[in-house]
C-alpha cells in the first residue's frame, strides 16, 4: 500500500509549486492581441517586473526558458571574439560560459567549485590583470540551482570598482529571483536574466532580462544580435507585437500577472523573502540534527551566508540519496530534485546527492511535510540519522 495517492508535492527546484490562481488565471479563451485588456495587463506585468528585480532600467520579455535567457543576454551583451569572465559556484555557472563559448565569445573562467561563494578578491586579481580591458563582462550566478551555492553580488561589483575596470556585470537570477533579497540598481547590477518557472510561480515558458541604460549604451551594435534576441525593441516598443518579436505569449501573460500581483502587491517583496528564508533555515535545522548520527548526511554549502534561501543541495551518501528520493516520491506523494551536477549520472556517488527546493508558493506546512516525509523515508528504509530533525524545523518557524 502507498500513501502517496492525493495532491502530490514537487520539491524540486522549478518548475516550482504554481498557484490554483496563477492556472486559472491562464484557463481562459485567447484573447485579442492588437488591442484592449491584454495591453494593460502586460504594462503592468513590466511594471511589476521591474519592482521584483529592484530596478528602473529597462526588461525584456522572451518566450524562452533560462538557457534562452542567457542566449538573449549573450547576443545583446557581446560580439564574437568579446572576452566573458565568468564565476562559476557549480553546474549553471559552466552552462551559461559553455553558452557563451557557442556564440563565439571568449570565456575566461574563475572557478570556484561547487561549495563556496565566488570570492571578490580573486575577481578584482583577475580584473587587475587585464590591463587591456579585454573583458567586457563579469558573468555570475546569484544562486547555482545545482549546488545552491549564494554569491554576494554587491561584493562582485565593489571588486570590480576596486580594480578600476569597465566590465559590465551580468547576474543569473534565474533560481534567486522571488526568492532570494536582490536589489539590482543597489547592487549595481548592469543585466540580470531569470526566467517565470521557479520564484515567479508561472510555468515554465518565459525568459527575462533587465538592463541598465549604461549597458544598453555599451551594447549597441553587436554582431551577434538578430532581430529576434535584439533587447532595444522589447524594452522600447512603440507598438505591441514588439514587445514579444511576434505573437504574445497571451497565456503566460494571464498567469504571470496573478503570481506578480500576489508577490508584489499583496504579500510584498519584503515578507516574501523573509518567508523564504525561514523555510530555508527549518531544511537546514533538519539536515544538521539528522547529520548528528551520522556524518555522510550533511549540506552542500558549509557557510549560511552562502546558501540560498529557495533550494537546499545535500549529501546522503550512495546510494542512499537516490534510494530516499524514490521513496518519498511513490510513498509519500513528494518529489525531491536530483543531485544536478554534484556528479556525473554514470558515476555511482552521483546517487548519494539531491536537492530539497522550498521557492516559490510554499509554506510552512508544505516544507515541514516534505521534511516528515523524507524524516519517515529514512527511517522506512534503515538509514542511520540523529533524532530531533522535525522539532528542529518546527521550532525555527514557531521563532521566526
Amino acid at each position: 500500500m502507498s500513501l502517496a495517492n492525493g495532491r502530490p508535492y514537487l520539491a524540486i527546484p522549478g518548475p516550482s509549486v504554481m498557484p490554483d490562481r496563477v492556472l486559472n488565471a491562464m484557463h481562459r479563451a485567447a484573447p485579442n492581441i492588437y488591442e484592449g485588456p491584454l495591453h494593460d495587463l502586460t504594462d503592468r506585468v513590466l511594471v511589476d517586473l521591474k519592482t521584483v528585480a529592484g530596478t528602473r532600467g529597462n526588461v525584456a520579455i522572451y518566450i524562452v526558458n533560462g538557457h534562452g535567457a542567457w542566449e538573449a543576454a549573450n547576443a545583446n551583451l557581446f560580439s564574437r571574439g568579446d572576452v566573458a569572465l565568468v564565476l562559476s559556484t557549480g553546474n549553471f555557472g559552466h552552462g551559461w560560459a559553455n553558452s557563451a563559448r557557442r556564440m563565439g565569445v571568449t570565456v575566461e573562467m574563475l572557478d570556484f567549485g561547487k561549495s563556496v561563494a565566488a570570492d571578490p578578491a580573486q575577481v578584482e586579481a583577475a580584473l587587475r590583470a587585464d590591463t587591456a580591458g579585454r573583458i567586457k563582462a563579469v558573468l555570475m550566478t546569484h544562486v547555482d540551482t545545482a549546488s545552491s551555492v549564494k554569491s554576494d553580488v554587491a561584493a562582485i561589483r565593489a571588486a570590480i570598482d576596486a580594480a578600476g575596470h569597465p566590465a559590465l556585470l551580468a547576474v543569473d537570477a534565474i533560481a534567486s529571483l522571488g526568492c532570494d533579497a536582490l536589489l539590482m540598481d543597489a547592487w549595481g547590477v548592469d543585466v540580470l536574466v531569470a526566467a517565470s518557472q521557479k520564484g515567479l510561480m508561472t510555468p515554465p515558458g518565459l525568459g527575462f532580462v533587465w538592463f541598465s541604460d549604461r549597458a544598453k549604451a555599451r551594447c549597441t551594435g553587436g554582431d551577434l544580435c538578430t532581430p529576434y534576441w535584439d533587447w532595444a525593441p522589447r524594452a522600447g516598443a512603440t507598438e505591441f507585437w514588439q514587445l514579444f518579436c511576434g505573437t504574445a505569449p497571451t497565456h503566460h501573460l494571464f498567469g504571470l500577472a496573478e503570481a506578480l500581483t500576489m508577490i508584489v502587491h499583496e504579500e510584498g517583496l519584503q515578507a516574501v523573502w523573509a518567508r523564504h528564508a525561514t523555510l530555508a533555515r527549518a531544511v537546514w535545522a533538519a539536515f544538521d540534527a539528522w547529520g548528528a548520527g551520522n556524518p555522510e548526511i550533511a549540506l552542500n554549502v558549509r557557510d549560511p551566508a552562502a546558501r540560498s534561501h529557495a533550494v537546499t543541495a545535500a549529501r546522503l551518501g550512495a546510494p542512499h540519496a537516490t534510494a530516499l528520493r524514490r521513496w518519498t516520491e511513490s510513498e509519500a506523494g513528494v518529489t525531491l530534485g536530483i543531485g544536478l551536477g554534484m556528479a556525473d549520472s554514470k558515476d555511482p556517488a552521483y546517487h548519494g546527492f539531491f536537492r530539497v527546493a522550498h521557492m516559490g508558493h510554499v509554506n510552512a506546512h508544505m516544507t515541514l511535510g516534505a521534511l516528515a516525509a523524507m524524516d519517515a523515508g529514512m527511517k522506512a528504509l534503515g538509514l542511520p540519522h540523529g533524532p530531533g530533525a522535525l522539532e528542529a524545523a518546527a521550532a525555527v518557524v514557531a521563532g521566526r
